[in-house]
């Protein structure tokens, strides 16, 4: 299994998006004024922590031309949200609350106006940086014109705004692996890895290997949708990657009320915990929110649960603690329903969130008094398409979680190893002896040991 730093044993993360958390503008001008909005997340470090989070994992916060994922300058923090000053403030404040810090490097391509491609379009194939993209240069001597102005080039999926590095490339191996230290010298605790799927896993090998040089007890999490998970996280010597199987599963099995497509991910989950622990998550910045795609809502709950009791890095979007509804639409501004602003401070929060906040709070103590959780495999003891029974094995130690989708109440039989055990959280009741357990309807229930 692969050596994640021991901190992160313990880490449940808070994802914020920066520039939609503080309501920047959407896109970057020529000469851009400091606009010092990024301080504004220390007014939610104390939410954060009674939430129950332990780390904040932000996303982009470099200068880029409109959604962060366009970067124009590594090093310097996006004028919309402030300077270096205010990450440090940040930082400094978060690490004050027991909190790590997690930033988003997007290594894969860069925005258009990112000066090493723009050296490159202005000089041609004759510029020191041309190397670092894909351009598809016209023979020499065909008479066509040797500057990069009109040179086609390799982009990331069909967006031409979004420059495709060539990490074939040496310097551009030596350029990331200074912006990693960089931010690490900072203050900085880890990396996400956006879009690493499309980055060949000798690239991260090379990189990461060179940042842990200085600084071992870094994390570096890869963002994958797709794939060998384990063998790509081995190949580019990860910590972790992104677990979009079992996210999907748990939102798919709970509408389609089918119980058998989440069995058949946690057994693929169990299977990923040999080689690494995941990220896991029932929302992130990318996908519709997840009190938008449950049919029921009465079934949030089951999949927090879910999240909150299987092995893995539970990670939390920014908003799905309160039950936020945002839809991910296929168009130009299509994610901004899910990237919102946040309001001056928790007491501006609705009230019809709370409820979903303190079951986090719940949930994540829980968890937290059983931290072997981490690491833990799941095994299927009752499966059906709308009734559920998983054991939660780490070492000696163990829980049961009971899921009930139907609409009527359900009675289950609960695993022999649990037989002395007491509800640890959720509505339901155990017969006198242990080995039954009423669930109400669409109720769920946690069982372990009293002391």
């Amino acid at each position: 299994m692969t050596s994640e730093p021991s901190w992160v044993h313990h880490v449940i993360w808070w994802q914020v998006y920066p520039l939609g958390f503080v309501g920047a503008g959407k896109e970057a001008g020529v000469v851009e004024p400091v606009v010092h909005s990024l301080v504004h997340l220390v007014d939610w470090l104390d939410y954060a922590v009674e939430l129950g989070a332990s780390g904040l994992a932000l996303g982009p916060i470099f200068a880029s031309e409109t959604h962060g994922y366009d970067t124009s300058d590594y090093f310097r923090v996006d004028p919309r949200l402030g300077d270096d000053n205010d990450f440090r403030a940040v930082v400094d404040e978060a690490h004050s609350r027991g909190l790590r810090v997690l930033l988003d490097g997007v290594f894969n391509h860069t925005g258009r106006s990112f000066q090493q491609f723009q050296d490159a379009v202005r000089l041609g194939r004759s510029a020191p940086t041309a190397g670092w993209f894909r351009f598809h240069w016209p023979p020499t001597g065909s008479g066509s014109d040797d500057s990069g102005a009109a040179v086609p080039y390799d982009d990331f999926e069909g967006h031409h705004s979004l420059v495709a590095l060539d990490h074939e490339e040496p310097e551009v191996a030596r350029f990331v692996a200074d912006v990693m230290k960089h931010w690490l010298r900072r203050g900085a605790d880890g990396w996400r890895l956006d879009a690493a799927y499309a980055v060949p896993s000798s690239f991260w090998s090379a990189v990461l290997s060179d940042v842990r040089a200085e600084f071992p007890d870094a994390y570096f999490l890869g963002e994958y949708i797709h794939g060998d998970y384990a063998a790509d996280v081995r190949a580019g010597t990860l910590d972790s990657a992104t677990q979009y199987q079992l996210w999907k599963a748990v939102w798919s099995g709970l509408n389609d009320r089918n119980f058998f497509e989440l069995a058949a991910a946690l057994d693929r989950h169990n299977g990923l915990l040999e080689t690494f622990t995941p990220l896991t998550f029932v929302g992130n910045h990318d996908v519709t929110r997840l009190a938008t795609r449950l049919d029921d809502p009465a079934l949030l709950a089951h999949a927090l649960v879910i999240l909150f009791t299987v092995g893995g890095t539970p990670s939390i979007y920014y908003g799905d603690e309160q039950a936020f509804r945002g839809l991910k639409e296929d168009r130009a501004g299509g994610d901004d329903a899910v990237r919102p602003e946040f309001p001056a401070s928790p007491s501006d929060l609705a009230a019809s969130g709370w409820p979903v906040y303190h079951l986090h709070q719940q949930l994540i103590g829980l968890r937290r008094r059983h931290p072997w959780l981490h690491t833990a495999r799941t095994k299927i003891h009752m499966l059906r398409n709308d009734h559920l029974v998983y054991e939660a094995v780490g070492g000696n130690s163990s829980i049961v979680v009971a899921l009930n989708l139907s609409e009527s109440p359900a009675t289950v039989e609960v695993p022999a190893t649990a037989a002395a055990a007491v509800v640890l959280a959720g509505d339901a009741g155990l017969d006198p002896g242990g080995h039954r357990l009423a669930m109400p309807s669409r109720g769920w229930a946690v069982l372990g040991s009293s002391r």
